[in-house]
């Protein structure tokens, strides 16, 4: 509307959840006419952690590091592994306080209709990672969604041979929801009163 630099900026914006084109524009504006600063700040933070941060390669959630703090932490439980589908729900989860041990970040959940099958959630890397020895429990945390229970009895099935005890997270979380909308209280009461599946 106003130049082919300006577009750019709401097409930029529109990558993120839950922002349609009003909405992207209406950022955009604010962001130049009123906190061009603040703009500046956003291209930087947004440039440095594009070049900074990647998946962990241990559990896959964010980090700077080869390895995030939650994996090369020396107090957090190995024995116990909580698999959530993003990063976004491992934070939740922490945030509630709940939890203290280590967890495994699929980065997304089985949909076949979507072309998401296993592999391309790293599952065999996550069974590989369950027949290592050192995981006596598997809290299932995935979504509780169509696709996170999907997900959840998938990852239940494909790990019957081994000797691990597989939980999954009790219905404090309600139906449909995801976790990263959840509040720490009900998180935490879900985490604590989680239904043995195995």
């Amino acid at each position: 509307m106003f130049s082919d630099r300006f577009d750019q900026l709401v097409q930029a914006l529109r990558v993120l959840p839950s922002v349609g084109p009003k909405s992207a524009q209406r950022m955009a504006l604010h962001l130049m006419l009123k906190n061009r600063e603040g703009a500046y700040q956003l291209a930087h933070a947004l440039t440095e952690a594009g070049n900074s941060l990647h998946a962990c390669s241990i559990c896959h959630s964010l980090t700077e590091d080869d390895v995030c703090e939650i994996c090369a932490a020396h107090d957090r439980d190995a024995e116990l592994l909580c698999v959530v589908e993003s990063p976004a729900d491992v934070m939740a989860i922490e945030q509630s306080g709940s939890f203290r041990g280590k967890y495994h970040v699929l980065g997304g959940h089985l949909s076949p209709l979507d072309g998401i099958g296993p592999e391309e959630i790293g599952i065999p890397y996550l069974l590989q990672r369950l027949t290592q020895g050192e995981i006596k429990e598997v809290i299932l945390a995935t979504n509780a969604t169509v696709e996170g229970q999907a997900t959840a009895h998938y990852l239940l099935e494909a790990s019957k041979h081994l000797p691990i005890t597989m939980t999954r997270i009790a219905q404090g979380v309600p139906q449909g929801g995801e976790l990263e909308y959840v509040d720490s209280h009900t998180l935490s009461q879900a985490v604590y009163n989680r239904m043995r599946m195995k």
